[in-house]
């Protein structure tokens, strides 16, 4: 504001006085920036999950192989979700995947709009070469163990039909009667050839801890049997005699003969 006033002299004179008002102090926010990865420098995404808008979803096209797929998912998501959900479509699991966008291969943590990726965009997802040498393995692995189980199951079966007969044998001796040696005998070298088998079985895990079992089933039985033929030899033999009945033979009549002259 501009005021006028009179010196000694008479003259006029002006003379300023300036109003000062406080103005607000703005603060700068700090802004953190990153790298994209073709070589952009932007900001940084926020953290706070609230300040941002909702972030539109996008359809993607997928070619795996012969086959082609279509899902939905965020434009702000990365490639490792869109792996999960394409291991829903086509049974293979994230770490089997290689997911091509433009040419090149997209790392898990890349985010699909930094990229380029956009509404109708077309990937290619193909499977990683080691990722088959491994499912081969265990495929081959797998069935090497339905193998085992199978041969262990039918020598449990076997082992059920000659522990029935072992119990047979044990009751026949506790009652008393003899019984020919050369069965148990027999019993026995039954029992080794199941043995035998399950030797030949390779297996792992379970199937290991089944055939151990069944292996110690069979051992139990050759040893009832190496007690009960000790026993068994201990047994006196029934002698049965047979009564016979004798009978006089029938008195004979005299034959009278007529003589004629």
């Amino acid at each position: 504001m501009m005021k006028k006033r009179s010196n000694r002299y008479g003259k006029m004179s002006e003379s300023s006085t300036t109003t000062t008002t406080s103005m607000p102090r703005i603060e700068e926010e700090e802004v953190e920036w990153e790298m994209r990865p073709g070589g952009m420098l932007v900001q940084k995404r926020s953290d706070n999950v609230k300040d941002l808008p909702a972030a539109p979803n996008v359809r993607l096209r997928v070619a795996y192989g012969a086959l082609r797929y279509e899902i939905s998912v965020n434009s702000s998501a990365t490639f490792g979700e869109v792996k999960k959900i394409l291991t829903a479509e086509t049974g293979l699991q994230p770490d089997e995947q290689r997911v091509m966008f433009r040419g090149k291969e997209r790392e898990n943590g890349h985010y699909l709009d930094m990229c380029g990726v956009k509404d109708r965009s077309k990937l290619v997802l193909i499977q990683d070469p080691s990722s088959i040498e491994r499912r081969f393995i265990e495929m081959r692995r797998n069935a090497k163990i339905q193998n085992a189980y199978r041969a262990i199951s039918d020598v449990s079966m076997e082992v059920d039909k000659l522990v029935d007969q072992v119990s047979a044998i044990e009751k026949s001796i506790s009652n008393g009667v003899k019984v020919p040696e050369v069965q148990i005998t027999t019993l026995i070298e039954m029992l080794m050839r199941q043995a035998i088998k399950l030797d030949s079985i390779s297996a792992e895990g379970d199937a290991s801890a089944q055939k151990n079992l069944q292996g110690k089933r069979v051992q139990k039985c050759v040893e009832s049997l190496d007690v009960l033929k000790i026993s068994n030899a201990k047994v006196k033999p029934v002698i049965v005699t047979t009564k016979w009945e004798t009978f006089d033979p029938p008195p004979s009549a005299a034959a009278q003969w007529e003589f004629f002259d």
